[in-house]
C-alpha cells in the first residue's frame, strides 16, 4: 500500500494526548517519521510529565514506524528552536510542522488575570510563531542552496476564535490571531516551497469534556463523529505531497465534515464622497448592519 507521507519528517506539538496524539499516529501510518512533542502538562498549562508523549512514541514504534519523543517547550524561543533541530539531528530532515499545543485558563474578561492572558496568548501564538519561524528559516537555507522544497506547516485554530465564545477572549484571540498568522505565512513562504494551511477541529478531547454536555458516548463499533482521530486524515494530507497547490487556507473539520471558513472580507458599504459629521452616522451604521445580516 502506499503511505502518501513516506519518509518525509514531521514534528507534531502537543502530540501526547487528544487530537495531537492523533495527528502522529496517523502520520506514522502513513509512512513519516514523527517528532512527537508534548509538555505533559495538564490543561491549564500547569506540571510537566515525559509519560504521554513516551507512550505514543511506543505505539508508533510498536506499528513499525519511526518516531522520537520530545518535551521542549514550544512557547519559549530556545525551546522551540530545539525541537526544530531535534527532527533535523534525529531524521536528516524537516517537511512538516504541526502545530497543536494548547492550554486553557478560560474566564471573564472582568476576572482575567494578566498571568492567565500572558499564558494562553504564549503557548498557542508564540508557541505556534516559535516553531515556524525555526522551521521556515531553515526550508528558506535549503531554498537559496538549491535544493527543491516541499514544506508543509499546519496550524490549529478553533472556532472559538473563529466565532467567538464568551468566556474565553484569551483562547479566541490566540485562535483568531493563529488564523490570521497562517494566511499572512502562507504569503511569506510560498517563494521557498512552503504551504501554510489551518484547521480549526471540533473534537471532544481534555479541553472540551467541559462543553460536550449530557450527550451519550457512543456504542462500542457505533460512528463517533466528536473523536479526534476524524481530525487526523485532513492534516495528514495537507502534511503530504499531494496538497501542494493548498495553501493559505483555514479548515472548518469535525466528524466527517470539512468546510472552509472564509474569513474576514468586505461587506455593505457607503462612501459620501466627503467627510462625515458624526451626527449623521447613526442612521448611517445601522442601515450598514441590516444590510450586512441580510
Amino acid at each position: 500500500m502506499s503511505c502518501i507521507c513516506e519518509g518525509r519528517v514531521a514534528i507534531v506539538t502537543g502530540a501526547g494526548r487528544g487530537i495531537g496524539r492523533s495527528h502522529a499516529l496517523e502520520l506514522a501510518r502513513e509512512g513519516a517519521h514523527v517528532v512527537v512533542n508534548d509538555l505533559g502538562s495538564a490543561v491549564d498549562g500547569m506540571g510537566t510529565d515525559r509519560g504521554p508523549a513516551q507512550v505514543v512514541v511506543e505505539e508508533i514504534r510498536a506499528a513499525g514506524g519511526m518516531a522520537i519523543e520530545n518535551i521542549d517547550d514550544v512557547s519559549t524561543w530556545p525551546g522551540a528552536q530545539a525541537v526544530v533541530a531535534s527532527a533535523i539531528e534525529s531524521f536528516g530532515r524537516l517537511d512538516v510542522v504541526v502545530n497543536n499545543a494548547g492550554i486553557l485558563r478560560d474566564r471573564m474578561i472582568v476576572n482575567m488575570t494578566e498571568e492567565e492572558w500572558d499564558d494562553v496568548i504564549r503557548v498557542h501564538l508564540k508557541g505556534t510563531f516559535g516553531p515556524t519561524h525555526f522551521a521556515a528559516a531553515y526550508w528558506r537555507e535549503r531554498s537559496k542552496a538549491g535544493e527543491a522544497v516541499d514544506a508543509r506547516v499546519i496550524n490549529t485554530s478553533s472556532t472559538s476564535g473563529l466565532f467567538a465564545n464568551p468566556g474565553q477572549s484569551n483562547y479566541g484571540a490566540a485562535k483568531s490571531g493563529i488564523a490570521t498568522f497562517s494566511i499572512i505565512a502562507a504569503k511569506e513562504l510560498g517563494r521557498y516551497g512552503v504551504t501554510v494551511n489551518a484547521i480549526a477541529p471540533g473534537a471532544l478531547t481534555r479541553m472540551t469534556e467541559a462543553l460536550s454536555g449530557s450527550r451519550a458516548a457512543p456504542q462500542v463499533g457505533e460512528w463517533n463523529e466528536r473523536a479526534p482521530e476524524n481530525i487526523a486524515p485532513l492534516v495528514t494530507w495537507l502534511a503530504s505531497p499531494e496538497s501542494a497547490a493548498v495553501t493559505g487556507q483555514v479548515f472548518l473539520v469535525s466528524g466527517g465534515r470539512i468546510a472552509i471558513s472564509t474569513g474576514w472580507g468586505r461587506g455593505p458599504g457607503v462612501d459620501r464622497g466627503a467627510r462625515w459629521e458624526p451626527t449623521e452616522l447613526g442612521a448611517v451604521v445601522q442601515k450598514l448592519i441590516a444590510e450586512a445580516q441580510s
